[in-house]
């Protein structure tokens, strides 16, 4: 919209010459220029209100307010914050009463006051109505970049097939999909609250970490997702901690509460290789629940014996059978003598540290240990035998064996 469209709407026979919109015109370009350069199409037909309001005392209906408020969602869609807009229409305002008296003509108190008031009256409405509707545009707005984020999301970490829309898709959030990136999962202990300030404190902290490009942060499932660069080539140096996995599990621990579990997948290059972390690290909070794993830090190369485990299911079932199934007799069932096993394992063989970890007597795991001997055949303490019971166990854990059936195919 240009000068020349705003038309005042007054009564002729002012003193502002024979060009009645000119002085109009001039206050638009006065209050625009005031407030940093605001577009004048956002004043539209505002002046011409005050100045008939003035003249007349008319109040604005229905329509010119409508009017107003597609001005208030234009200058939400162009960018301009609230209050330039709302001081815009205070500006011309006050710039419009400094010539109002001449073109008014009124020469008694009363006159001035009647005026007054209308104008008043014209300006409360018109900015009311601007601001509620530039506010809903607004919440409009960060509805739909809220929705194409999650769906952007959605899309990077399935790993969307088409690659050429995926990747114009990321520029706007900065990814660059030509570098290679990695994934970092945070899984509290809970549920996740999506409006916490914990999510903001570790965009804020990957950010300063990685730079500000090249970096998302968002949530997904219950959990945190973090995604950023793994080369070398960031802005600036990159102090504190040394990973991606440690980052966030430092500030997570900084923000207090609840226990956090942090895994972290490899990096690889372009939108396959996002996916692809992410899957790493979504695999090894699964395995790390099933492993029962004590360290709140995971990296998927810890976790690739594991994944060879489960790269052939019916020969690691066969396996868990064989060696572990006659468990299943024992007095309370194979899950103590299992738990047994594996804190038997995880703290070297060491028979006293396996009864701190149980809570139990060195006596009693000394008797479980037998007793698995017993029923199995195998012998964990056995150097020859301890990695067939090892895997088995390892195996059950990720087939969720004794809770889960195990199908084998003899």
């Amino acid at each position: 919209m240009t000068d020349s469209s705003i038309r005042p709407r007054v009564r002729a026979g002012n003193d502002h010459g024979s060009d009645g919109d000119s002085w109009l015109e001039d206050v638009a370009r006065g209050a625009c220029r005031e407030v940093g350069d605001v577009p004048i199409e956002l004043l539209g037909d505002y002046l011409p209100l005050i100045a008939e309001a003035a003249a007349s005392g008319r109040k604005p209906d229905a329509l010119e307010l409508d009017a107003v408020g597609l001005l208030g969602r234009r200058a939400a869609e162009l960018g301009v914050s609230a209050g330039s807009v709302v001081q815009l229409y205070l500006s011309a305002a006050r710039r419009m009463w400094q010539e109002l008296p001449a073109v008014v003509r009124s020469r008694d108190s009363e006159g001035v006051r009647v005026a007054a008031a209308a104008v008043l009256h014209v300006v409360d409405e018109a900015v009311a109505r601007l601001v509620e509707a530039y506010t809903e545009a607004r919440r409009q707005m960060v509805r739909w970049e809220e929705n194409l984020r999650r769906e952007f999301i959605e899309d990077l970490l399935r790993g969307d097939a088409d690659v050429g829309r995926l990747v114009d898709r990321a520029e706007p959030f900065g990814l660059d999909m030509a570098r290679p990136h990695q994934v970092a999962l945070a899984a509290p202990a809970g549920e996740l609250n999506e409006s916490e300030a914990t999510i903001s404190s570790v965009e804020r902290a990957v950010v300063q970490w990685a730079g500000d490009r090249d970096v998302l942060v968002a949530t997904k499932d219950g959990w945190i997702v973090a995604v950023a660069p793994a080369d070398t080539d960031v802005p600036g140096p990159r102090t504190g901690p040394k990973t991606l996995g440690d980052l966030l599990l430092e500030e997570l621990e900084h923000s207090g509460g609840r226990p956090w579990r942090v895994t972290v997948g490899r990096p690889y290059l372009g939108s396959y290789g996002i996916a692809r972390s992410y899957e790493e690290a979504r695999e090894g909070l699964t395995m790390a629940v099933r492993l029962r794993l004590d360290s709140p830090l995971i990296q998927a190369e810890q976790l690739l014996i594991y994944r060879v485990l489960l790269r052939d299911q019916p020969a690691i079932a066969d396996l868990v059978q064989s060696v572990l199934g006659q468990l299943v007799r024992a007095r309370g069932g194979a899950e103590p003598l299992l738990a047994t096993l594996d804190a038997y394992f995880t703290s070297g063989s060491v028979t006293t540290e396996t009864a701190r970890r149980l809570h139990l007597s060195v006596r009693a795991v000394t008797y479980r240990l037998d007793r698995i001997k017993t029923l199995t055949g195998y012998d964990p303490a056995d150097p020859a035998q301890r990695f067939t019971v090892h895997a088995a166990v390892l195996g059950a854990r990720l087939l969720g064996w004794p809770e889960r059936e195990l199908t084998v195919d003899r």
